[in-house]
């Protein structure tokens, strides 16, 4: 048997270090096996994909040095390879299942199942749906149909017994057929939920091993019970260890930077990257954390994988790029190299306008424009000194800030610029005399400089984006119960009561 693996991200934002992560180790166990890696657009989420997203997908995993066999720009045996481009196939084997009576239509609105999650929550008993509408008689479907109501078609799970499966990863798992919920495997507008085209996508690529996150462990018995309705072979799972942050939750973008671009753009080495991955929850023989991607693609053994969560832990991804740098670039090549990174034509360019009436001497400009270089900006307790203005409160403005400019998608100069006045407004605040300094304070570390938003425009979404994140780190953070209190009064446009002092 030719092994298969793929990996199958969403063109829904930001490229995730997860997603490397992952492709990553499927790229080295198709190399160690002899077999294929396939690149799959998983893009049925029609109101949040975008074509940019996905071409950021391809650009990040090449800076990345990960590489596919098969894919939407290169094709393959078994295109098309956008989910999107294979809507006719999913609602095929979807009416397959219903006509075997493996699946069934339910007609329930938002409002019911909303109903329903409620009584569940006060009941204490289990989440989701209620199967209501599992046993309609087919008069009642019919008359629903002749009403023109509106259906999704659901899987039918089982009721008893459970779900058993051998992880490779994990070892033996078993779940409850009882506490899986019955999926909703067609929307109403017709396109597939990921569960079904995941697995039909799967069947039909012929995919051997699907190596993924272990936070997919939960839908496991749904696929696997997808593929026994079908009548199908069920491929070997292998759920990787989760990416945790220094904090020990989930790698989550609200607390620190995971954009691949973030890492490329701070001036990280895409071979330490890459290194540094394959550390993340696997151990090679000897206890070696430095060596070329050869090496581990031809030592691999899947049985050197661990199961607990992985601690994404930057300082030692840049001792990691530190060993390469010294070892890889010889000093005569160190310059070329950190020009190319950001000091090249293209990139000075666009911070020359930010200095240009603003240097009386050529000396000055580093001074200037040092924060556009450095990755660790320094932070003090005077910086952030703004009469009438908690902490607390400087914390809940940078996070709207995050909000307001991830709601617009859009980073640019004319963006922060209107996001930064609408932060003042919404929380009753003078936008000179406090959002502009915490702004200066946070994106360059002074309170004076270039122009702030075309400043933010040259250094990118991603880094503004961590130096973000620092501040509310170095301001002493925000408590879930805050956040839920300030997710509350941005909703309404009202966070006034955030800015009132003690």
């Amino acid at each position: 048997m030719s092994v298969r693996v793929r990996i199958a991200p969403s063109p829904t934002g930001d490229p995730h270090v997860g997603t490397a992560y992952i492709a990553l180790f499927n790229m080295i166990f198709a190399r160690h096996h002899q077999g294929k890696f396939i690149l799959r657009i998983e893009d049925t989420d029609r109101s949040r994909s975008r074509p940019e997203y996905e071409e950021n997908i391809y650009k990040a995993l090449k800076w990345c040095g990960i590489s596919w066999d098969e894919g939407p720009d290169i094709g393959g045996p078994f295109a098309p390879y956008r989910q999107s481009e294979r809507s006719d196939l999913y609602k095929k084997h979807c009416f397959d299942l219903l006509n075997k009576g493996k699946a069934y239509k339910c007609f329930c609105t938002s409002e019911e199942l909303e109903e329903m999650r409620q009584v569940s929550a006060k009941q204490g008993g289990r989440q989701g749906y209620d199967r209501r509408c599992r046993n309609l008689s087919q008069k009642e479907i019919e008359e629903k149909e002749a009403a023109s109501m509106p259906y999704v078609i659901r899987l039918k799970m089982p009721l008893t017994g459970e779900c058993v499966y051998m992880d490779e990863i994990k070892g033996r798992i078993t779940y409850p057929w009882a506490d899986v919920d019955d999926q909703v495997l067609l929307k109403s507008d017709g396109f597939p939920t990921y569960h079904l085209a995941n697995v039909v996508d799967d069947h039909l690529m012929e995919i051997t091993h699907v190596i993924r996150g272990d936070e997919w462990m939960s839908s496991t018995p749904k696929h696997i019970y997808l593929y026994e309705a079908f009548e199908w072979n069920v491929p070997t799972f292998m759920h990787m260890p989760l990416l945790l942050g220094k904090d020990g939750k989930k790698l989550s973008k609200r607390r620190n930077p995971t954009s691949i671009f973030f890492y490329r753009d701070s001036g990280f080495l895409s071979e330490a990257l890459l290194n540094f991955m394959t550390l993340m929850g696997y151990s090679m023989t000897g206890d070696r954390e430095i060596y070329p991607l050869e090496e581990i693609i031809k030592e691999f053994d899947h049985k050197r994988i661990g199961v607990s969560g992985a601690v994404f832990d930057v300082q030692k991804l840049e001792w990691i790029n530190q060993q390469y740098l010294i070892k890889n670039i010889r000093e005569d090549q160190l310059w070329d190299r950190i020009k190319a990174w950001s000091f090249n034509d293209e990139f000075m360019k666009l911070v020359m306008p930010l200095c240009h009436s603003r240097i009386k001497t050529f000396g000055e400009f580093i001074e200037l424009c040092d924060f556009l270089f450095i990755n660790h900006l320094k932070y003090t307790e005077e910086l952030f000194a703004i009469k009438e203005t908690t902490k607390e409160t400087l914390c809940l403005m940078i996070q709207a800030m995050i909000w307001n400019l991830d709601a617009q998608e859009d980073w640019g100069s004319g963006a922060v610029n209107k996001a930064s006045r609408e932060v003042a407004e919404v929380f009753g605040v003078n936008h000179k005399k406090v959002i502009m300094p915490l702004l200066f304070a946070a994106v360059m570390g002074k309170l004076q400089g270039p122009p702030l938003f075309d400043s933010v425009q040259v250094l990118g979404k991603d880094r503004t984006r961590a130096r973000f994140l620092k501040v509310i780190e170095f301001l002493g953070g925000i408590s879930n119960k805050k956040m839920d209190a300030l997710k509350k009064g941005w909703e309404k446009s009202d966070c006034k009561e955030f800015s009132l002092q003690p």
